[in-house]
């Protein structure tokens, strides 16, 4: 009877190996220094698992987090971490105007499809995430960017289900930009 439980138990891994999500891949991913700050420019492309497009469709909002992380590397100890960010984007489906909406805060756009809104949803331009006079002038420096779904932001069903279940599962690895900080003539 253990063989047989073991067999059905394989076969249960085996079959929802292939209902995994793909990951978020992470394109054009860059740091600009600007006159103010620093500036985060990135391209994730991804789709949705069969699940959270039917929860999507159900009226059940999706939160994505796009984190930013500034280190700067030392030999002698542990990589000091400069600064931190997030930008919370929610991906929504209205039934009434049939229409996702993809908001990031207060504002918001509309799309007729979920391709189109996918493809907004992955475009992160010009997100200020340091100010200039926080960074050491001619010092190198390590930016890590990512996106993930927040299943943290999910109906608790759903969190439970994610929890025990890979098809929630969707984030992108980090993605590490080297640069070394710009002296401000101002100074």
């Amino acid at each position: 009877m253990p063989r047989r439980l073991l067999l059905v138990l394989a076969f249960i891994a085996a079959a929802s190996g292939s209902v995994y999500a793909d990951v978020i891949e992470a394109r054009d991913v860059s740091v600009v220094q600007g006159d103010e700050a620093l500036l985060v420019r990135a391209d994730f492309g991804f789709d949705l698992t069969q699940r959270m497009e039917e929860a999507l469709n159900h009226g059940v909002a999706l939160y994505f987090v796009v984190e930013f992380e500034l280190v700067r590397p030392r030999w002698y100890w542990f990589d000091e971490k400069a600064a931190a960010e997030k930008l919370t984007l929610r991906l929504f489906y209205h039934p009434l105007s049939r229409q996702y909406r993809v908001s990031r805060g207060a504002l918001y756009q509309n799309f007729p499809t979920l391709k189109e809104a996918l493809r907004t949803l992955g475009t992160v331009r010009d997100w200020v995430v340091v100010e200039r006079e926080h960074l050491k002038p001619e010092e190198g420096y390590v930016a890590l960017v990512r996106m993930r779904l927040d299943t943290t932001q999910l109906p608790k069903p759903f969190q439970v289900s994610a929890f025990v279940s890979r098809e929630w599962t969707l984030a992108s690895d980090w993605t590490r930009v080297t640069f070394t900080a710009a002296g401000s003539a101002a100074r």
